[in-house]
């Protein structure tokens, strides 16, 4: 029996168009071959977020899905009949990186007839919250394919340069003529005429070039920058492929990422929390002071505007949200013990939240709402 869509993707019936979006998106970035390599589970489930996006994410699919289930497209062309994974790049490149003007799909197709293309590369990029607040040109080393040097070719005498062959058949419909590619060029048109030693069968080497790669603050994990023909060389004096630039981020030590937010755990002592404190706090790109009133309680959470990461579609940064916890000591001395002892009794130590304190099941509400 076929898997649920709602139930590959992890989400209810009810899901809004976005948040149908962000679930295959979290599921694409966490499965993605390139994360992935050789593990063909990952590419399976891969390919099933994609095809239960592309029915959740258009509304008269999800509609007739709704209405029928898996019924409403039997026999249909679909994920199950072909659609590779070079097709789900194309298709849905926008959801990984559109910011960038590219896809994943970018360069999978051939190039105009009579001309080769080479074919895409993808790298991955790590950077660091640093990194991502501020903008950063990386220069990366590539091994990409080229030309050898004194490789020579010419015009393919099976197709006369065109690409194609062309037939021509005599039916009851009368003379009916049909184009394909030409297989002894592949449809560039050309033939190696002069191959130099160490090249492949298409005149073709290995060389390593450094590559200038400028990317813009406030990136996410999962997105992908396209460098036109920055990937493989064609053959033939074709068209260059893409570089496909996978962005990765580095787990910080301080700070977890939300979007364009950030939190950090910030611990005080009971004394600290009771008498009210001031703390320097490192940020991103430098420092900022935070007052802490006297009986603060832990769990609150002070928020930083404009402290957090950059937008990369708009413009302003995200916040930063500081999550005071009051840090118990789990050893005392005999004063301490005896102090603690003697304030069991005081009724100001005896706990009597206010309203505003919200509980912690409240509190997790308002991250979800």
């Amino acid at each position: 029996m076929k898997e649920d869509y709602y139930d590959i993707l992890g989400i209810s019936k009810n899901a809004s168009e976005s948040e149908i979006k962000k679930a295959y998106r979290k599921k694409a970035i966490k499965f993605h071959p390139d994360k992935n390599p050789g593990d063909k589970q990952a590419e399976s489930n891969f390919k099933k977020a994609a095809e239960a996006y592309e029915v959740l994410g258009d509304p008269q699919k999800r509609n007739k899905y709704d209405q029928y289930g898996h019924a409403a497209f039997e026999g249909g062309q679909g994920f199950g009949q072909g659609m590779n994974m070079e097709d789900i790049f194309s298709q849905f490149g926008d959801i990984f990186g559109s910011a960038f003007g590219g896809s994943f799909g970018g360069g999978f197709g051939s190039g105009a007839q009579g001309r080769s293309k080479g074919s895409d590369m993808r790298i991955r990029v790590k950077l660091t919250l640093e990194e991502i607040a501020s903008g950063i040109e990386k220069k990366i080393k590539v091994p990409r394919k080229v030309q050898a040097p004194g490789v020579k070719y010419g015009t393919c005498s099976n197709c006369k340069g065109t690409g194609q062959i062309v037939k021509i058949a005599n039916t009851i419909l009368g003379r009916m003529q049909t184009a394909s590619t030409c297989p002894a060029c592949g449809g560039s048109g050309k033939v190696l005429l002069n191959r130099p030693s160490g090249s492949d069968s298409n005149g073709m080497i290995k060389k390593e070039e450094t590559v200038s790669i400028k990317i813009p603050a406030g990136v996410e994990e999962g997105m992908q920058l396209k460098l036109n023909g920055k990937g493989n060389e064609a053959h033939s004096n074709g068209v260059s492929g893409d570089l496909l630039v996978l962005i990765e981020e580095e787990t910080h030590d301080k700070f977890v990422r939300e979007g364009q937010h950030l939190h950090y755990d910030m611990y005080i002592s009971i004394s600290e929390a009771a008498l009210g404190v001031s703390k320097e706090l490192s940020l991103i790109d430098g420092k900022a002071r935070i007052k802490l009133e006297s009986g603060i309680q832990s769990g609150k959470t002070l928020r930083l505007r404009g402290k957090g990461l950059p937008s990369l579609n708009s413009y302003g940064n995200g916040d930063l949200l500081v999550h005071v916890n009051v840090w118990t000591p789990k050893t005392l001395n005999k004063e301490q013990r005896q102090f603690f002892e003697k304030m069991q009794g005081d009724t100001n130590f005896t706990p009597h939240p206010e309203k505003s304190d919200k509980s912690f099941f409240e509190k997790v509400k308002d991250m979800f709402a």
